[in-house]
C-alpha cells in the first residue's frame, strides 16, 4: 500500500531542493495542472452532450439562462 504525504512533508522535501530544481517542480506542476483541468473540462462536455442528446436540457437564450441562474 503506498503512503501518502502530508502536505507539511511535501514542504520540508521541496525546500531540500536546489533552487532551479524548485524552479523546474514549479513548471512541472503547473503543467500537470492545466493537464487536469482540461480533463475535467473534456469530461463535463461530454456528460453535457449526452444530457443535452438524451434530452435532459433544452437550448436557451441568454436572458432565459439569466433568469434561470439568478432565481
Amino acid at each position: 500500500m503506498e503512503r501518502k504525504l502530508a502536505f507539511g512533508e511535501v514542504l520540508e522535501a521541496v525546500d531540500q531542493l536546489s533552487l532551479g530544481e524548485q524552479e523546474t517542480l514549479i513548471d512541472v506542476m503547473q503543467r500537470r495542472i492545466i493537464e487536469q483541468r482540461r480533463e475535467r473540462l473534456t469530461q463535463e462536455i461530454q456528460e453535457a452532450r449526452k444530457e443535452f442528446e438524451s434530452g435532459g436540457c433544452r437550448p436557451v437564450t441568454p436572458d432565459e439562462l439569466m433568469t434561470e441562474i439568478l432565481l
